[in-house]
């Protein structure tokens, strides 16, 4: 099923507003209040420093969540904001800001249209936020491109391009091809009436290259965490059995062209 922006963007917001307090109750001790998981695998900004030196940056989470990633980077000294399509999840995120006695500034809004001015932000983070539900991410990402600063660090993380050939099995099992890499029709879940209430895209890694390229960035690295000895996490189709032979995740580091 192919999807518009409009419905995708409509898709994403009744799923995450519906399933924002099961998955913190699923997600959360592992996530934490105001701690910077990068992914499944357990990366770890405070150890990582994908982002380097925050003290003093000024820096924009998109599709921040319940903004756990936020409110670790405001304990480290950086000017944030957060903003996500979800109501539910920026309700929760209060309600998380209350908790930890760290408050971070949050916005509703969508990724392809940013309710922010030209060159504010030094940095943009998303961990696994909004990126893999829009329809048109070169929009999201020339938006990106807008709002950063020249020379503007991007660092963001998705499910790895080529575990979309594989079904969302964690097992021995999950350890087949039953789709091709190149099919980039979207993973869509409908409700009784045909509506969608949930969608994410695919792109290849090429895809993802000339996506951030096209809208003027210079791609830097992309880290595709190993699973680490011992970690026994299971989380949809990453876990323990599966996750030392494939990557799960793919974690980019882009920045805005000087000239741009």
């Amino acid at each position: 099923m192919e999807l518009t922006e409009v419905e995708t963007s409509r898709a994403s917001r009744t799923y995450w507003d519906s399933a924002a307090d099961e998955y913190l109750a699923e997600h959360g001790n592992f996530l934490g209040d105001d701690r910077f998981i990068w992914s499944p695998e357990g990366v770890d900004e405070e150890a990582a420093q994908l982002l380097g030196p925050v003290r003093g940056k000024r820096i924009l989470e998109v599709g921040c969540g319940a903004a756990q990633c936020s409110r670790w980077l405001v304990g480290q000294g950086a000017d944030v904001v957060a903003f996500d399509i979800s109501l539910e999840q920026l309700r929760i995120a209060k309600d998380l800001d209350a908790r930890t006695g760290t408050s971070v500034r949050t916005v509703a809004a969508d990724a392809v249209a940013l309710p922010y001015a030209d060159s504010t932000f030094d940095t943009a983070c998303s961990a696994f936020g909004a990126l893999p539900f829009v329809a048109d991410v070169g929009t999201a990402f020339r938006e990106l491109q807008r709002v950063l600063k020249p020379g503007g660090l991007l660092v963001f993380s998705v499910t790895h391009p080529f575990r979309w050939t594989m079904p969302d099995d964690p097992s021995p099992a999950g350890l087949r091809i039953t789709h091709s890499y190149f099919d980039r029709t979207p993973y869509v879940e409908v409700d009784d009436s045909g509506t969608p209430v949930y969608a994410e895209h695919h792109r290849t890694t090429g895809d993802w290259i000339r996506e951030l390229t096209g809208a003027g960035f210079v791609v830097d690295d992309l880290l595709e965490p190993e699973w680490p000895a011992g970690h026994e996490l299971v989380w949809g189709g990453w876990g323990p059995e599966r996750g030392p032979y494939v990557p799960g995740t793919a974690i980019w580091t882009a920045h805005k062209a000087l000239s741009a």
